[in-house]
Formats: structure tokens, sequence, C-alpha cells
């Protein structure tokens, strides 16, 4: 691991980053391939809500892609406008995110590296206030990703680190994944590690490796696409569903994440909770008992969450405490919800342990 490596940032701090330094200095963001760098435009918008973000699909793009000669036949002279999609027409900040810059063509690296360091699209300046930054995968993933060393000086580079187990199950919980998902991630956290972890690809057949010539792999992308075809379950036998997953996750991915699709099945369903908190089932295994707990956060709301908080006393304390650890994160997106319930209120007294300093 290089020193770069070892101070690799989470998204949300690379975010803070760019939000801080981008309107004068272009940060490139380097990470694994399907680790959500294209996300942090998105974080962005929301902390600037009056600036236009701009997606520019680097490895899609020429030149010409950037501005265009415009012909001033009165004097005589040739000016180059920006392209329409940069919205800088609109006289407003802009947030410019370069993906996939390390794959461009030289003439599309050369072109928006003036942009990068001078902050101007063809002869026009961008707005005051406007934000450029860049992304890339790792040069050692083998997927063309490279950086020019007139370009290494133009630019501060950063590594996006890879999620760690409970941070993407936060962020599924936050964006409705699927139960067998969050559960398949909690019981199989190798499947987030570096292809630098492993000197052997055989140690981990889940990952995308350099060495190994796997089709599909798990990344928090494909999860994401995972859970988006569990969805669908319903309309797929065991046999197609695998097939999908397999050409998604990968084979061994797919084949593991079955038994959690499986375990799905044995999950009380919401309904049941919300009517008969005190006689709605509770599922035998452990790993069936932490999915109907990932499934309760993702789904809270205020009909019902004083039910729910009868029916997981009902469960044992390392239920109870999943349930601490994705309620206290700062991001949960129903945090409000639970917070004022009474009957969370009376629990939470009862369990204030769960919710210790050194628990967060």
């Amino acid at each position: 691991m290089n020193t770069q490596q070892m101070y690799g940032m989470s998204l949300n701090q690379i975010a803070k980053a760019i939000a801080s330094v981008g309107h004068k200095r272009t940060i490139l963001v380097e990470g694994h391939m399907g680790n959500g760098k294209t996300s942090i435009l998105k974080m962005l918008a929301e902390m600037f809500p009056n600036h236009i973000p701009c997606y520019f699909n680097c490895v899609t793009k020429d030149l010409g892609d950037l501005s265009i000669p415009s012909l001033n036949t009165d004097e005589g002279f040739v000016t180059y406008l920006p392209n329409e999609e940069f919205g800088i027409h609109h006289g407003k900040p802009v947030i410019i995110m370069f993906d996939e810059w390390t794959k461009a063509n030289q003439s599309v690296k050369n072109g928006t590296l003036v942009t990068m360091l001078e902050r101007t699209i063809g002869t026009k300046k961008l707005p005051e206030g406007s934000i450029v930054f860049a992304t890339g995968n790792l040069g050692a993933e083998g997927v063309g990703d490279t950086i020019p060393a007139h370009g290494r000086n133009r630019m501060t580079i950063v590594t996006a680190r890879k999620s760690t187990s409970d941070e993407l199950i936060e962020h599924g919980i936050n964006h409705e994944w699927e139960p067998s998902v969050l559960g398949f991630i909690r019981e199989f956290p190798q499947i987030l590690q570096g292809f630098e972890d492993v000197k052997d690809p055989n140690d981990n057949p889940y990952i995308n490796h350099p060495k190994a010539q796997r089709k599909s792999f798990v990344t928090p992308r494909s999860l994401e696409a995972a859970s988006n075809i569990l969805k669908k379950r319903h309309l797929f036998d065991d046999h197609s569903l695998t097939a999908l997953l397999i050409g998604t996750i990968g084979d061994r991915g797919a084949l593991d994440m079955m038994a959690f699709v499986k375990l799905a099945d044995q999950l009380p369903s919401l309904q049941s909770i919300k009517d008969d908190p005190l006689n709605a089932k509770v599922p035998d295994s452990a790993s069936a008992v932490c999915m109907t707990v990932f499934r309760a956060l993702g789904a809270m709301n205020r009909e019902w969450v004083d039910n729910w908080m009868i029916y997981m006393e009902r469960l044992d304390k390392s239920a109870q405490g999943l349930f601490a650890m994705g309620v206290r994160a700062n991001t949960y997106a129903h945090r409000s919800v639970v917070m004022q319930s009474d009957n969370f209120t009376t629990w939470a007294m009862k369990n204030n342990y769960m919710f210790a300093a050194d628990k967060v």
C-alpha cells in the first residue's frame, strides 16, 4: 500500500474537500471502479443548491465537445463558445465533474486541463464560485487509466478508499436496498476488499482482480444493481434469478446471495409487525433477524414506529444493537421519525449503553 492509499478518504470527506477548495484548485479523485465516485457530484449539488451541476463523461467526448468556434464576421475574429451542457450561459456558478478523466483521449485531457487550471472553457470564464473536479480509476486496475506528468502538477490527486461494510449497509438502508443484499454484505465483508489487499485472486473470488478474468464481480455499484433485480424477484424463477445475479455480481457472489434470498422468505411481513407486534413471527436464524432489522430501518415511518419498538424488544440484544447502530448514524434518513417515538425514548433509556461514545 502506497502513501496515497494509506491516506485514502471517504466519499463524504472528499466532497467536503472539493467544496472547500474546488473553486480554486481541481481535485482528481482516484478509486476502485464501482465505488461510488460519481455520487460526489450529487453530494456537492446538495451542498450548493444554487450551482448548476454538470456531468461530463470524458470517455465519450472529443475536443469539440468542450467548445466550438464562433465567427464574429463584423470584427473578423473567431471565439470559442462552451458547450451548452456546461450550463455557463445561465450565469450561475457551475459544478463540473470530469468523470473518467484518466481514460480520456489526449486532446480532451489537454483541453480540460485548461479548464482545471484557468477556470475557462473556450474563451469564456466560468462564473465566480464555480467548482471543477475530476475522477478516474486506479491505474493498477489495468483498465486504461493514465495521468500525464504535466497534468499531475495541475491538480490535487486524492484516493477514495473502499467503503466499509457498515458504511455500505447504512447507504443501502437509506436507499431502500433489498434486505437480502444488506444481509449478504454483513455476512461477507470481504466482498469490499481491494485487489491490492489480495495477493492471490483465488483468495477472494468475489472481487475484481487484474490477474483474474472475471466477467462480473462485486462492487457497491453492482450490489445496487443486484438489489434492483431482487425488487423484481416475483417475475423470475430461481434459475433465471440466479443467472441474472451471476451476470451482475459474479458466480460466487450470486450463489452466496441466493442463500439470503431464500432467507428473505422467512421474514415476517412489515404489515404483520404493524398489526400485531406482540405475536408477529420472529425468524429463527440470526441472519434473517438482521435482515428484518435492515428492512425495518429502511421502511420506517411515523405510522408504525411505536409498534416496531414493541416488536424489536422481542429480538435478541445483538439485533437491537444493530438497530441502534442504524439509528445513531447522522445520515440515517428516518432518524427524526424514530427519535420522536415515545417507545423509542423508553427503550433507549433502558439500553443507553448501546449509544455510548465508544459505540459511535
